[in-house]
């Protein structure tokens, strides 16, 4: 008989999520963490066979003007082919929304986007969000292999422009400090401008980085030509996983190819720490030009790693009415900002 029952240990949800292979930061602790400081509700939540915890679940309360919803990204961390687990599952997600009034739970499952995986959540009363949840295309490197192994993999111009940043002198520094991140925002704006994407707020970025940080678990990278900033990067490392999760980039950074050694002096640190795959996060389809992203996605794809695609986030709808008011905001949205 499977119970649920309430984890409050960091220590004992720590160690079901690093024994995971698929996990990565979306179900730590310390993503929880960074969302209470937001002000969200979040809840931690153990499923147990007998006496033994055999999946963990994070989920957060998201409060929007378009109305209040549930959210699981990334997780849960369970046994999918374990019915009794499915099962429970759902109706613990579903008691807690409707205590926090939520019209709909969105759930991004860190499982592969297959015809099996979208018929279980289908049977289990889910439907098609119209919008993502995190990454759900995104080009991940096997970083097991050798630095000459990894380099001789890339594609031919990701390689040169390496080796010409390299020759030209761009210098890569990173930071530990909070306070750092504050420039990191600015440049932010800036890209947010240049290439008309929703920018994250201040407090957005320095609470984030700021709890990962206190594990050593994020670095901020930036790349330097002489006294010109070119380009920064954000990137988490957790369990078995390194993820490019925000970037940002200067006029200046155009230029010069500032934004490619940063990546690979982030893979190396990946592999100096153990760790066996860096996510380049977010790509576009293949071929998706008019995608807000395919110019980036050019540039990650140039490392060498391949798409992996997860299984698109799936919504239980409780209210139908307030529901599809909120699906068609967010299906228009994604329209107009070509995502």
């Amino acid at each position: 008989m499977v119970k649920i029952q309430e984890i409050t240990n960091k220590r004992i949800w720590e160690s079901m999520v690093l024994a995971r292979p698929e996990a990565n930061f979306l179900q730590s602790w310390n993503w929880g963490e960074f969302h209470k400081s937001l002000g969200h509700k979040i809840f931690r939540v153990g499923f147990y066979d007998e006496i033994n915890l055999v999946g963990i679940m994070l989920s957060i309360v998201e409060k929007a003007k378009r109305g209040t919803y549930l959210t699981v990204p990334g997780g849960p961390l369970i046994n999918w082919e374990n019915n009794e687990i499915s099962s429970e599952f759902k109706k613990v997600i579903i008691e807690i929304a409707k205590k926090n009034n939520c019209s709909f739970v969105r759930v991004r499952p860190q499982i592969f986007d297959t015809a099996e995986n979208s018929k279980l959540f289908s049977d289990l009363g889910f439907v098609n969000a119209p919008m993502h949840l995190h990454a759900e295309l995104s080009n991940i490197l096997d970083i097991t292999k050798t630095e000459e192994e990894l380099m001789a993999n890339m594609r031919k111009a990701t390689r040169y422009e390496i080796k010409q940043a390299q020759k030209i002198g761009i210098k890569i520094t990173t930071s530990d400090l909070a306070k750092d991140i504050s420039d990191f925002y600015d440049l932010q704006m800036e890209t947010a401008k240049r290439q008309g994407f929703v920018p994250f707020s201040k407090k957005f970025l320095e609470e984030q980085f700021k709890i990962f940080l206190a594990d050593n678990e994020c670095v901020l990278y930036t790349a330097w030509m002489g006294e010109t900033k070119l380009a920064q990067a954000m990137v988490i490392f957790y369990g078995q996983e390194a993820d490019y999760h925000y970037g940002a980039s200067s006029e200046d950074g155009r230029k010069f190819p500032g934004a490619y050694l940063i990546q690979w002096e982030a893979i190396k640190e990946a592999k100096r720490r153990g760790l066996k795959r860096y996510n380049f996060w977010g790509v576009a389809p293949e071929g998706e030009k008019s995608h807000r992203f395919y110019g980036v996605s050019v540039f990650k794809r140039g490392f060498g790693g391949e798409d992996v695609a997860y299984l698109h986030a799936r919504d239980l709808v409780l209210n139908w009415p307030r529901y599809l008011l909120n699906y068609l905001i967010e299906f228009f949205r994604k329209l107009t900002r070509h995502v």
